[in-house]
């Protein structure tokens, strides 16, 4: 039976970091097997859904992607001598071993990979690439399409990234205890920041990048499956699913934006709050709450509002105040503003806005201008929340969102001006 294409891709994602655990504990040389591996993947793509699946479809992807690593060095042994670079890397009771699609793939494999792809020595947006490559199974093409970049620039990106692990190493098995922590932490804030790449996108003409978000979920999802007692790797699935929910309703048929307040609260994804908030529930009594559960909860205070009078306002306030003692940082700070301007007044949460003016990762930020627009414009000053609207707008650099900035300022402003 010809197996469906969908299928197939879902298929080949989950599959992927299998595969490249297989090769680099086998080989190492993560730079080589990642290649091979992404080879392995794309014939797959292409004659899986005409061929039909092999019975073994893990163990047909090594063994493709086996031969791929060994053509790949044998054309290059003349250069750089790369066979005896994996001889040497590989131990000698490997090489009598039973081929790499027979050993077992442990969550210790995974675990590792998922941490090198978030090196500490990686810049952020190459952290993010090398997830996506090598951990998602996207191509390239794929990574450069959703950020929006020339593949030849998303190319370059990961390339310097493999150079990186390549110069690190990339040891599999698991991290001492404390260097674990860490790195898990690294993984859980990039996938953190794929997710709200694809909820709102940094610039563009779009107001999100789905496939993004869905990537986010997927691999936060994967994640859970190997840390099921990880309470933040809990916390951060549960806080995307509560958010994307709302995904749909947060644009018009045109694109353009629609705010928290005026979002068709039927159209939100039932199922995924539920799921969300049964996730959150089960996991904050588990012992010490991190950041990503706080957030979660948040989010929960908000979908299980009927409409925006409805939110519980103090007990979301009550949680941003855990949020600053937890994890401090100006954005928390900001989005407590809003709560205490809805608890206590808009006057206080200018006092707020005020006091993040002179945090210079703040100062020029267009949230903090929108932000201010919207509270001053609650507060009756609405000459004053025209003219925030008008340079958030400037400052954005999401075509929809300037849109909606503006079209903020010019609803303020007297006519004939």
């Amino acid at each position: 039976m010809t197996p469906d294409p969908g299928g197939v891709e879902d298929l080949l994602r989950e599959l992927a970091p299998q595969v490249l655990g297989a090769l680099v504990r086998r080989y190492g040389q993560f730079h080589l097997c990642e290649d091979a591996s992404q080879e392995a993947l794309l014939a797959a793509a292409l004659r899986w859904p005409a061929d039909g699946l092999p019975e073994n479809p893990r163990g047909w992807l090594i063994t493709v992607a086996s031969r791929r690593l060994a053509d790949q060095v044998r054309s290059e042994a003349s250069r750089r001598n790369r066979e005896d670079l994996i001889a040497f890397a590989t131990p000698q009771s490997e090489l009598l071993a039973a081929p790499p699609d027979a050993e077992p793939v442990g969550s210790d494999d995974s675990l590792a990979l998922l941490f090198g792809c978030c090196h500490p020595e990686l810049s952020s947006p190459s952290q993010i690439a090398l997830t996506l490559r090598a951990i998602g199974g996207l191509s390239t093409a794929q990574i450069a399409a959703a950020f929006g970049v020339p593949e030849a620039t998303m190319a370059q990106r990961i390339s310097r990234a493999k150079q990186t692990i390549k110069a690190s190493g990339l040891a599999l098995g698991p991290a001492p205890g404390e260097e674990q922590a860490e790195r898990l932490r690294a993984v859980l804030q990039v996938l953190y920041l794929i997710f709200n790449e694809g909820y709102t996108a940094t610039d563009g003409d779009e107001l999100t990048v789905p496939a993004l978000s869905r990537e986010a979920i997927r691999l936060t999802r994967w994640l859970h499956r190997l840390t099921p007692r990880d309470g933040e790797v809990s916390g951060l699935l549960a806080l995307m699913l509560l958010i994307d929910a709302r995904r749909t309703a947060r644009t018009r048929p045109d694109g353009s934006l629609i705010p928290l307040a005026e979002q068709d609260r039927a159209a939100w994804d039932q199922a995924q709050i539920a799921e969300g908030i049964e996730l959150i529930t089960a996991t904050l009594p588990g012992g010490e709450v991190g950041p990503y559960q706080l957030q979660a909860a948040i989010a929960a205070v908000h979908d299980e509002a009927k409409t925006m009078a409805d939110t519980d306002w103090p007990q979301i306030l009550s949680l941003y105040d855990l949020l600053e003692l937890a994890a401090p940082n100006p954005f928390t700070a900001l989005n407590r503003a809003v709560a205490v301007a809805m608890v206590r007044g808009p006057a206080a949460g200018l006092e707020i806005l005020a006091a993040l003016a002179a945090d210079k990762r703040m100062a020029r930020h267009h949230r903090l201008l929108a932000t201010r627009a919207h509270l001053r414009e609650l507060s009756g000053d609405t000459e004053s929340a025209a003219a925030d609207y008008l340079e958030a707008a400037r400052r954005s650099t999401s075509a929809p969102e300037r849109r909606y900035l503006a079209e903020q300022s010019a609803r303020l402003k007297p006519r004939g001006t």
